[in-house]
């Protein structure tokens, strides 16, 4: 069984010292569209998954056609046939997304550490631990940077060390994506799904407007309070 917290270290070493060799900045644009962008939130308010996890995801299982499962790159329209298989179909991209990350394994929606090592290592989980058994940095997570060299499944089951992965790899994707979006960060902290705006605190009761003295409305204790209350006195009596 892979060690997590010993793969998360090593991830964020490696993320710590990466350099791109490939050039990532068309696709991370493409990726941090404003449409696409606004699509991936409504996924993240739903399952408490970053978005930027669901778009690089996206972009390496189908290269971002929305036409294919979050999951594992089949249509989403039909039942699927890869891992995981007989999923769907399902009536939208996003309701195939919320049950990929939901209820397939690894289930990325129960994740609670989204910081950088946190986030590759669930991306490594997605794409399977086949590599980090293997002790070899994941082409899912860094091709397209020095971190990987050779090394890939050719299909389910099927590990080649001599080919190399031509898809541009997670870390590297996430790197470009951060220089273009600023808004786009690793602190640690969780997303989770969206609710009820909780109330900031009790109602606050209305300002009360304090009247300077005057001889219709005296200071306290003042004798032209004492004059006032003699006068409303004798003015009830009557």
């Amino acid at each position: 069984m892979t060690d997590l917290i010993a793969l998360k270290a090593a991830n964020e070493l490696r993320w710590a010292n990466a350099k791109l060799t490939r050039n990532f900045t068309g696709v991370a644009k493409r990726l941090i569209a404003s449409e696409p962008k606004a699509r991936y939130q409504a996924v993240s308010v739903k399952t408490g998954v970053p978005w930027p996890f669901l778009a690089v995801a996206h972009e390496r299982e189908s290269s971002q056609d929305w036409n294919r499962s979050l999951a594992q790159g089949d249509p989403w329209s039909r039942v699927s046939v890869h891992v995981p298989a007989g999923r769907g179909p399902f009536r939208s991209w996003g309701d195939a997304a919320i049950d990929a990350l939901v209820n397939c394994s690894p289930h990325a929606a129960r994740n609670k550490d989204w910081s950088i090592g946190g986030t590759l290592t669930m991306l490594e989980e997605y794409n399977g631990l086949g590599y980090a058994a293997r002790g070899r940095p994941s082409p899912y997570i860094w091709s397209g940077t020095d971190q990987y060299k050779s090394g890939k499944f050719v299909r389910d089951g099927v590990y080649d060390p001599n080919v190399v992965d031509s898809q541009l790899g997670c870390a590297g994707l996430l790197m470009a994506m951060m220089a273009l979006d600023p808004t786009i960060t690793f602190t640690g902290v969780t997303i989770r799904p969206v609710q009820c705006s909780p109330s900031s605190g009790p109602p606050q009761k209305p300002a009360t407007t304090i009247l300077a003295p005057s001889i219709l409305h005296p200071a306290k204790g003042s004798f032209g309070a004492f004059v006032i209350t003699i006068f409303t006195a004798i003015f009830k009596r009557k």
